[in-house]
């Protein structure tokens, strides 16, 4: 396995970035980190709200994000990049919400 450099920043940019949003930073995340993801060729994003328990997946098309799916109460959702395995993206969220708002 490579070693990481110790005083160097990582220069490698992922294929997959996720936030998970919450009050203090969604302006933040939405606002300059996607916009920053989609300006160093992240190739998937995928935006977790707890509050509203919806995953919303990105793909980057020509400089610009793309929503390839939401999600919410799927137990078997296959969301790129990791489509190959289903994803129970249902039990992610907090127990105790109302059952209206699942």
């Amino acid at each position: 396995m490579p070693e990481l450099p110790v005083d160097e920043p990582i220069r490698v940019v992922p294929d997959w970035t996720c936030e998970i949003l919450s009050t203090t930073t969604r302006r933040h995340d939405q606002l300059v980190k996607l916009p920053y993801y989609a300006k160093i060729g992240v190739a998937y994003h995928w935006m977790v709200d707890i509050e509203a328990r919806v995953l919303t997946a990105h793909r980057l098309e020509s400089s610009d994000w793309r929503i390839i799916g939401t999600y919410s109460n799927e137990i078997e959702a296959r969301i790129p990049p990791f489509d190959a395995v289903p994803l129970n993206v249902a039990s992610w969220w907090p127990p105790g919400a109302p059952e209206s708002s699942r």
